[in-house]
């Protein structure tokens, strides 16, 4: 390599000078962005992540953008080849284009201008390119002029973070329902699978360990729909609003052309609001959508508690299940395995509890004609939806799909567990179970024997009582016919009593 090699290569990159209504700058030649991107960057370096980070946001500006563009060419106020130049560029940056060039930060001042301009710089200088001008040559085609006309960041932002909740929502949605299928499988496999159901985590009546999983699969499907209900809300916008909702510099048809046009452009039909000024200002929806996704995010870490809890041990817990060995538990303890799949939902779903609350107070904190604080919300939820989907899918593809029922410890449980001997009520009375139920704990014989020993069933009657389909509730009790009649029963009981005599004066 030659000096003058060494020159150019660390020589400092090109600059172009640009200047807004603080001043001028120097901005690198070969950047899309511009001027107030660099004023963003350097005011805003709070979370070190750019709005890049949620690839949907990129593309919803950029095709609110295209139908603004659209629109204004309908209604007259747009040079058509500057609009042909401005729906190029943002066709290439919905197809994943130029999304590094999108740089401000997810955390932002000015109600989302900076995210605006962002947009509208890298729009314009890509347009300017398919024009045959250098970037930065403004004079032929304008960020402001001309890529944001018509329009205002208070109505293209809100409406571009709805659509980007939209595109991000479909998605997790259907990761939902891959995990609820999930579940539901594990069901089928369970499905005669006996164990001891517990409330208050106390031994309570039997069920199946596919009851169990089927029940997880049934929670799951009801927040989709949950979640699904919301969309019909986002899809509800107010482009033409401009800066309040009273639609200045905007023209008269400029609002229904331009949802038209986004309309057609997304296949989501969307609907101007019918109050304007409400609709600039409120932040409701988001609150709805907030919520939705913490429903989720806690009923799915409800879900993972169980699966740590029943995989406990694997020697002093329940060991009902067995969850697929992802990694090594212990630095110090050999062997170890812990649930780190579940673990890792848990602390999601901690997370976008704490978001939740987040997009509360900014919900609140919106002060008369606008609320400032969009950007949070927008980074809260699409943060909420993105890890949730993944936490989703890591749970389906590292967890559920590989559990297993330890099935020799759940049968030992359900023959010693006294709640077994509920099942046995309707046919030897109340206090003759309660009898039964306090020798098998003090004994730790499975109740099955002690029934049949104290001959109030034949061993047939209790192992058709006591079979799975009952037990779990899918066979129905059809009979009303007692097994035992009164008088076996009160035979057993004084001999119980006459045996605790015994015990007590030995």
């Amino acid at each position: 390599m030659t000096d003058d090699d060494v020159r150019v290569a660390t020589s400092e990159p090109t600059m172009r000078r640009e200047t807004d209504s603080l001043g001028s700058r120097d901005v690198p030649t070969d950047a899309y962005w511009g001027i107030h991107t660099l004023r963003a960057v350097e005011n805003f370096p709070v979370a070190n992540r750019p709005i890049s980070v949620y690839p949907e946001l990129v593309v919803a500006l950029a095709v609110v953008k295209q139908a603004a563009a659209r629109a204004n060419v309908e209604i007259g106020v747009l040079d058509p080849v500057k609009a042909r130049a401005i729906e190029q560029a943002c066709d290439e940056i919905r197809g994943g284009a130029l999304h590094d060039e999108f740089r401000v930060g997810v955390m932002q001042g000015g109600a989302g201008t900076s995210t605006n301009m962002n947009s509208n710089e890298v729009i314009a200088n890509r347009a300017l390119e398919i024009l045959g001008h250098a970037r930065g040559e403004y004079e032929f085609l304008h960020p402001i002029d001309d890529v944001n006309r018509s329009q205002s960041t208070n109505d293209t932002y809100p409406t571009a973070i709805k659509l980007a909740m939209i595109l991000a929502l479909g998605p997790f949605v259907d990761e939902l329902g891959r995990t609820a299928d999930a579940f539901a499988a594990k069901g089928t496999e369970f499905r005669n699978v006996l164990k001891v159901g517990r409330t208050q985590l106390q031994d309570a009546v039997p069920m199946t360990l596919g009851q169990e999983f089927t029940g997880f699969a049934h929670t799951l499907g009801e927040d989709q729909e949950r979640l699904r209900d919301t969309l019909p809300l986002l899809a509800e916008i107010n482009l033409g609003a401009t800066a309040i909702g009273t639609g200045i510099t905007a023209d008269p048809k400029y609002a229904e052309a331009v949802r038209r046009h986004l309309s057609e452009l997304t296949g989501i039909e969307m609907v101007t609001a019918p109050d304007l000024i409400e609709a600039t200002s409120d932040a409701g929806v988001y609150m709805t959508v907030s919520g939705a996704l913490k429903r989720s995010a806690i009923k799915l870490s409800k879900i993972c508690n169980d699966l740590r809890l029943l995989s406990s041990g694997p020697q002093a817990g329940l060991g009902e299940i067995t969850l697929p060995p992802r990694q090594a538990g212990s630095s110090i303890m050999p062997g170890k395995v812990n649930p780190v799949i579940p673990e890792v939902v848990n602390q999601v779903a901690f997370a976008v509890a704490g978001a939740d609350v987040t997009v509360t107070m900014a919900a609140e904190a919106g002060q008369l004609q606008l609320n400032a604080f969009e950007p949070v919300i927008a980074n809260s939820i699409l943060q909420s939806v993105s890890w949730l989907s993944r936490a989703c899918r890591t749970l389906r593809v590292n967890c559920i799909d590989g559990i297993q029922a330890n099935t020799s410890r759940l049968a030992q449980q359900v023959e010693t567990n006294i709640g077994v001997v509920t099942a046995l009520t309707p046919y030897i009375g109340y206090a003759a179970a309660a009898s039964i139920a306090h020798t098998a704990l003090a004994t730790e014989t499975p109740i099955a024997t002690l029934v049949v020993a104290a001959g109030l069933m034949t061993a047939e009657q209790v192992e058709h009582v006591l079979s799975p389909a009952r037990l779990s509730g899918l066979e129905a009790i059809t009979s009303s016919i007692p097994v035992v009649t009164a008088e076996q029963i009160t035979k057993h009981l004084a001999s119980l009593d006459a045996a605790h005599a015994d015990e007590t004066t030995g």
